[in-house]
């Protein structure tokens, strides 16, 4: 595998990795340095070593981020969600 497809995979990784809940920029710096630690050491391409980046990714955060702090961060997820769709439907009623 080239280094553009190690590129990629990791590139993957790390946005699928910012997207779980409660994962900040310490999460993702983290476990990148895993990942690539890992793969300097073994000579591996990470989709060898780990797999498909987005299924690695959930591993990852449940593996970093404290369970009560990625639970906070669904709900608060959940509920900005919840008014974004009843701005919405405001905006389309005002528009009658």
């Amino acid at each position: 595998m080239t280094e553009q497809d190690r590129e990629k995979w990791m590139a993957r990784f790390q946005v699928r990795l910012a997207m779980q809940p409660g994962v900040d920029r310490t999460v993702v710096l983290r476990a990148v340095k895993d990942v690539a630690g890992h793969c300097a050491v073994t000579g591996e391409h990470p989709r060898a070593a780990f797999g498909d980046p987005d299924a690695y990714a959930v591993r990852a955060a449940a593996r970093l981020v404290p369970a009560d702090r990625a639970a906070r961060a669904e709900r608060h997820g959940k509920v900005r969600d919840a008014i974004d769709s009843v701005r919405k439907k405001a905006g389309d009623l005002s528009g009658l």
